[in-house]
């Protein structure tokens, strides 16, 4: 299913922008529409995850709180992301002393191909099999490469979607790592306009009946009459879907997320009164 999704974003996103990937630059435009970094500079955390690397290492992005890192979503199968590794290896050798940590997150069906990959190319940082899951946490992961540069006070500072030319991301590790730790970098200059637009969802969010929407605080009751509401409204984007069937068929339409979003607002009014 991963692999499936995310090349049908790969082809849509060929599509879309032809020329602009040839040139490195953006191939597709995420298509979720969650949480997103405010113009104020209040970029939102880092969802944190702990998964296994390929040498069996516990990756737990809590853990690396104070360093600088490139989370780097990508598969073997996909040529643009191949071209980026070296530059992440390069970083990684150059600036490892002074915080900075790359983590590969593999999108692969199967950890056999990338195990090869990795000891193919010798990588010098780890590499953790993603899961859809982690990947929704992260917005939704539907083209690759796509990657996340986190600062040293655990906030996602910038956002990349398809291949990057060369010292984008230098320069924004650069900056970051002149932060201090666990403090915002309020002058933080993305090095590609745009990339500052992040999308991030939490646990409850990924892991509710109505994709998207916090439900947790809600009673049996509650929950029945939210969906309820959801099911008696057709979404507006034109799939023909009500708003729940929507969200539980394609959790990346922003409308039906925001309509939800909006109908748990008014319940949780409601309730309040």
């Amino acid at each position: 299913m991963k692999a499936k999704r995310i090349v049908l974003g790969v082809v849509l996103g060929a599509v879309v922008a032809g020329g602009l990937y040839l040139a490195n630059r953006f191939w597709i435009a995420p298509a979720t529409a969650a949480r997103s970094a405010k113009s104020d500079g209040a970029y939102p955390m880092a969802p944190e995850f702990k998964l296994t690397s390929l040498s069996g290492q516990t990756i737990n992005l809590r853990d690396l709180r104070g360093k600088v890192v490139i989370l780097d979503f990508w598969a073997t199968w996909c040529g643009p992301c191949r071209l980026e590794i070296p530059e992440f290896e390069d970083l990684q050798r150059k600036y490892g002393s002074q915080g900075l940590q790359v983590v590969g997150v593999s999108m692969d069906d199967s950890s056999a191909p990338v195990r090869q990959f990795y000891q193919q190319f010798k990588m010098n940082y780890p590499v953790v099999m993603g899961t859809d899951k982690v990947g929704e946490l992260y917005g939704g992961i539907y083209a690759l490469p796509t990657s996340f540069v986190i600062g040293r006070d655990g906030r996602i500072y910038a956002k990349h979607v398809g291949a990057m030319s060369e010292g984008v991301f230098l320069r924004e590790v650069r900056q970051l790592l002149a932060a201090r730790p666990n403090q915002p970098l309020a002058s933080f200059t993305p090095a590609v306009p745009g990339s500052a637009d992040i999308s991030v969802e939490t646990p409850a969010e990924v892991n509710s009946p109505v994709p998207g929407v916090d439900v947790s605080k809600l009673s049996a009751a509650q929950l029945a009459e939210f969906k309820k509401k959801l099911s008696s409204e057709h979404c507006t984007c034109g799939c023909g879907y009500t708003v729940l069937q929507c969200r539980e068929v394609d959790g990346s339409c922003p409308t039906s997320l925001k309509m939800a979003r909006e109908a748990m607002a008014k319940l949780m009014r409601k309730n309040s009164i």
